[in-house]
């Protein structure tokens, strides 16, 4: 007996197409802002964007990006051009899709469960406390530090205690951060022009492969020598090596690497990233300053900040979630349609890429009330409503959303109350600071700021 034929697709509409192409100028110029407009265009609405031969599908309104990455994401996998060549960087384990990822996954989980993260806290806040010691020389000339530098450097040496505990040292640390900090930029190209076939070369190859070989000289011999010197350490690798797969299998070196440098990415990148634009945000919104501040101050005092500060550090919290809506570290979210689909009564074709823009869905006036004012309060427990909480994807939502949520809200927590309880920030970069599209969402321009010490303190060590 033949099965019904599924016709929905045949009485859905097309969506709309934007000629792209005609905009190939800006976007080589300055593709967020082409993106930006692009999205204003759309409105909320499904939309074909016509690159010639490339023709994506963008989504944006909470409810389509739920039936993307919650209610259809089977057919919705993380494959395509978009995701080659970030496999050349991190494999096919956490940046994958399918039996591998289904197989990973499980060990990872319980690697960033609450009880884990709470047990390393400590650990990550020494190493947090001793980086901002590592300011206070800095900021006593008075010389302008460059943002990008130094929370890149205290976000990596942090996520680099967390993932492979304590064996590198300072110097080589900052190798690593370095190499993976050029390999994920070098990604600009390849990610904006993903349609282009990998032997045309891009802008950012050389630099990529070079990248790859740096990460691979310090990532191989530290997992080889974990391997030789096993440890009760609660850090990602010696967790990662005592794991079993559902056939008993652990995970060989070419496994870990993978997933050791996929979590760098996704934890380390986004998360110095979104450090950077907070010295943008409080420049540019004194009244929530003086809120932080004030709060910090009460809650932490003249010490350190601690473990047991982070629940009392209600605004701080609200202020980072406000920031990662505003300055959407992760703008876009590809994926690729397995089969036909409809979505609000629109056609998607199979194998089309679906793209999905937290930076767009974040600014919709029809979802967000005042898009483009900074208000750390919108994110207040009064304040919030399904639709709302819908239509947040700064930490992605569905199957694939990600692990270190908890992780980067901790460990940002703790950044804030470390450096604010010693100094006040000067914002040196000339308004607007725009952003640049790469892998993650980094502002156009050098952030400096001058840290001046505060007078007011004697901060206990």
């Amino acid at each position: 007996m033949a099965l019904p034929l599924d016709t929905d697709h045949l009485r859905a509409r097309q969506a709309r197409r934007i000629p792209l192409y005609r905009k190939t100028f800006q976007l080589l110029r300055d593709p967020m802002k082409a993106f930006g407009e692009i999205g204003v265009q759309a409105g909320g609405e499904i939309i074909q964007l016509d690159l010639g031969a490339f023709r994506p599908y963008l989504v944006s309104q909470p409810d389509h990006i739920h039936h993307v990455l919650r209610g259809n994401a089977a057919n919705y996998p993380r494959l395509g051009m978009f995701w080659r060549p970030l496999s050349t960087l991190v494999g096919y384990g956490i940046g994958g899709e399918g039996q591998y990822w289904e197989y990973i996954r499980p060990m990872l989980q319980p690697v960033f469960a609450g009880k884990n993260v709470a047990a390393i806290t400590d650990d990550i806040v020494a190493t947090i406390i001793d980086r901002v010691d590592d300011l206070d020389l800095k900021a006593r000339t008075g010389h302008p530090v460059s943002a990008e530098r130094e929370m890149t450097r205290i976000v990596q040496h942090s996520v680099t205690r967390f993932f492979i505990g304590d064996r590198i040292s300072v110097d080589v640390a900052d190798r690593l951060g370095d190499a993976i900090v050029s390999a994920t930029t070098a990604l600009a190209s390849r990610i904006v022009f993903s349609f282009v076939p990998d032997w045309i070369p891009m802008p950012g190859d050389r630099t990529f492969k070079r990248a790859i070989r740096d990460i691979d000289e310090i990532v191989f011999p530290v997992i080889e020598e974990a391997r030789r010197t096993p440890s009760d350490s609660r850090d990602v690798l010696s967790l990662l090596l005592q794991a079993r797969g559902a056939d008993g299998r652990r995970l060989d070196d070419q496994q870990l690497r993978d997933e050791i440098v996929g979590l760098f990415v996704a934890g380390a990148e986004s998360s110095a990233v979104a450090l950077i634009w907070l010295w943008v945000a409080l420049d540019e919104n004194p009244h929530v300053a003086a809120k932080l501040y004030e709060e910090i101050d009460r809650v932490v005092g003249e010490g350190p900040p601690r473990r047991s500060h982070l629940t009392e550090l209600r605004y701080t919290k609200m202020f980072l979630q406000e920031l990662l809506r505003m300055y959407s570290v992760g703008w876009m979210v590809p994926r690729k349609a397995a089969g036909d689909d409809v979505i609000d009564g629109v056609h998607i074709t199979a194998g089309a890429t679906v793209l999905i823009s937290p930076f767009i869905t974040h600014q919709l006036e029809s979802v967000w009330e005042n898009p483009h004012v900074f208000d750390p309060e919108r994110f207040a427990p009064n304040r919030q409503d399904g639709r709302q909480a819908s239509s947040y994807v700064a930490f992605g939502t569905g199957p694939h959303q990600c692990l270190g949520r908890h992780l980067f809200m901790m460990e940002a927590q703790l950044v804030l109350a470390a450096i604010l309880t010693r100094f006040r920030p000067d914002l040196r970069t000339p308004s607007p600071v725009e952003p640049r599209i790469g892998l993650s969402l980094k502002p156009r321009q050098e952030v400096e700021i001058v840290l001046h010490p505060r007078q007011d303190r004697v901060v206990e060590k």
